[in-house]
């Protein structure tokens, strides 16, 4: 015979005594249960024990909890969990540092128990284990095991994230921006500071205070350049701050430039200085005005009396002349070279930088999806972007470079910008996907990918594959086909608002009259009626009595599938005849049937019934 479903059958543990094996009465109280257990080993005080689970995470039983315990499971008796948090709260306090080690040892596998959690927070022990991370004299292990414990604490919900102290902020920050510090404490302190940033408002902005992404770059940088590979999760997770970074572009990108504004204008006039090293700055207003002119078109403006205007359409807006200047400050020498190598050139074979560098940098947000949302299950990131704190500006400044000299390659005029901007494009979408480790690994990939590569790569792929499945055609269809599947749709729609009249067939299969169907405007019923002879327009629905609601259509079947071509004289039709016949099948159990007066009425009209159908 079974036992009670209230029994259940267990062993029972104590530190340097044999196991007790009872029957817990789930009806009795959790307290006497223990008292019996204390009383087996001779133990008093009995409120001061507990039980928990043996293994796992040796979680604290209660009372809430106690309907968990399966036949033969094995559990200990220990002290209680207010106990043990006033012991280990002393613990921690006390001088000796290996005793206090061992606390937070013991601490931290404890606080995952939400009963003793609950217990050491009641003491006051959060408030404890946070003056210690403040007073900043825990490192190593110690800290480590700290850090464990606080998260494992504020996990319960328990106590809210906005009481932490300013000062508590700054020294868990401080671990992160260390350059060298323990994976343990830094993976702790990521923890602790993510948990701030979901759970409370204020402290968002506390931590982005104290943390940048260009401070957390250089921890990614060790998973990205480990030994390990790259799991999919990480992977996405990478991928989403890729494009979250990029995003932060989108204001810039969209914001027009306003040829009134002096503040702005003065950013050009400093690509021009630096350019000309302040040439040409003597003179009347006039003559410096004709002077600043002519240099403009040197650099390459479209405009040359007002370059304030070329950056006015969006995108890509003033990002590109953040473009510009950060090149003409950090990289002088490369802009310099750049501007004068081409302004000097009389051959007409010139590279206009200006104009360059804005298409550029609208090429390169398409390039990058800048201001697009992360795809979910999506993990393309790359690599070289988390290897430079201006990771963007230092790309545009190699690919700037890269279009310079891809212009000199093709010898290229103004008539040919856009032939070169396509193959500049098909040179770093081509590198990209080489997924190069670093700006340093691009520009080696780039130098290999020179225009004579290009068209050689172009030439063996057009050699290896049919046109139509080449990489444009398949884009191209991809992009296209969605709106001409709409397209169709709706002239079908259209054509069956419109209606069509078909003859009407009688027993004997003599024509006879005619008959008219069209579908409503609202694309919900299908009206239909008798006709004295052919209309030569459109027939109004109030002549039409009989109608047929489209959510009762079941079905739409052809030939001699259809119910007025299976009757014994059906044998009789030509083949014709059968090939202009269709029927739709209604509820409850009904037909219309047709026949069509040619074959391309047929076709159409069957296409446009099985639209509204399906």
């Amino acid at each position: 015979m079974p036992p009670p479903s209230d029994i259940v059958k267990v062993a029972i543990e104590w530190p340097g005594a044999n196991a007790q094996l009872i029957e817990i009465d789930q009806k009795k109280p959790l307290s006497s249960i223990v008292r019996e257990v204390c009383d087996g080993w001779s133990l008093s005080g009995a409120e001061q024990f507990a039980l928990r689970y043996a293994d796992g995470p040796q979680l604290y039983i209660t009372e809430q909890s106690r309907c968990d315990i399966k036949n033969g499971t094995i559990l200990r008796l220990a002290i209680s969990p207010a106990r043990a948090a006033r012991q280990l709260l002393e613990r921690i306090q006390s001088h000796g540092i290996d005793a206090r080690l061992e606390a937070l040892k013991e601490l931290a596998k404890l606080s995952a128990d939400p009963t003793f959690a609950a217990e050491f927070i009641t003491m006051e022990g959060i408030g404890t284990l946070a003056r210690l991370v403040e007073s900043g004299t825990h490192f190593g292990e110690m800290l480590a095991f700290t850090l464990t414990a606080f998260l494992e604490l504020m996990d319960h919900g328990i106590v809210s994230w906005d009481l932490l102290s300013l000062s508590f902020i700054k020294q868990i920050a401080g671990y992160v921006n260390q350059p060298m510090v323990d994976v343990s404490i830094l993976q702790r302190s990521l923890a602790i500071l993510e948990s701030m940033v979901l759970n409370s408002h204020s402290l968002y902005h506390r931590v982005a205070q104290e943390i940048t992404v260009g401070q957390l770059i250089g921890h990614l940088q060790h998973i990205i350049r480990g030994n390990r590979p790259i799991k999919a999760e990480m992977a996405h997770q990478l991928y989403v701050l890729q494009v979250l970074t990029f995003n932060l572009l989108e204001e810039r990108m969209m914001t027009k430039m306003d040829p009134n504004d002096q503040a702005q204008r003065d950013i050009i006039f400093e690509l021009r200085r630096i350019a000309f090293d302040g040439e040409n700055d003597t003179g009347g207003t006039e003559k410096r005005k004709a002077m600043y002119t002519k240099d403009y078109k040197m650099l390459g403006f479209t405009n040359h009396v007002n370059p304030a205007t070329d950056f006015t359409q969006t995108p890509p807006g003033m990002l590109a002349l953040d473009n510009m200047l950060y090149l003409a400050k950090l990289h002088q020498d490369t802009y310099i070279r750049i501007v004068l190598e081409n302004s000097s050139r009389e051959d007409k074979h010139e590279c206009p930088f200006g104009r360059c560098a804005i298409e550029l940098t609208r090429m390169l947000c398409e390039i990058l999806q800048v201001g697009e949302l992360p795809n979910e299950g999506c993990n393309d990131y790359h690599p070289m972007f988390f290897t430079h704190d201006r990771a963007w500006e230092e790309f545009f400044c190699v690919c700037i470079q890269l279009l310079n000299k891809t212009w000199k390659e093709m010898r290229a005029t103004a008539e040919d910008f856009n032939k070169v901007m396509q193959v500049v494009r098909e040179q770093i979408t081509r590198a990209l996907a080489m997924k190069p480790a670093s700006l340093d690994q691009l520009k080696s990939k780039l130098r290999s990918l020179s225009y004579s590569e290009i068209l050689r790569l172009r030439q063996t792929e057009r050699m290896s594959q049919d046109d139509f499945q080449s990489p444009p055609i398949i884009e191209l269809r991809e992009r296209i086909q969605p709106e001409i599947l709409e397209l169709i749709k709706q002239q079908r729609l259209n054509r069956l608002c419109e209606g069509s009249c078909f003859r009407k067939l009688g027993n004997r299969r003599r024509q006879e009259k005619f008959w008219f169907c069209r579908l409503s405007l609202n694309h919900k019923v299908l009206h239909y009626g008798d006709l004295d002879e052919s209309p030569q327009g459109e027939v109004p629905f109030e002549l039409l009595s009989d109608k047929i609601h489209v959510s009762d259509v079941k079905s739409v079947v052809t030939g001699k599938d259809c119910p007025h071509m299976k009757e014994k004289s059906a044998l009789k039709q030509n083949k014709e005849v059968l090939e202009l016949a269709f029927s739709v099948f209604y509820d409850p159990d009904e037909t219309l049937n047709f026949v069509a007066p040619n074959k391309y009425e047929v076709g159409c009209q069957r296409d446009h019934h099985v639209i509204f159908v399906c």
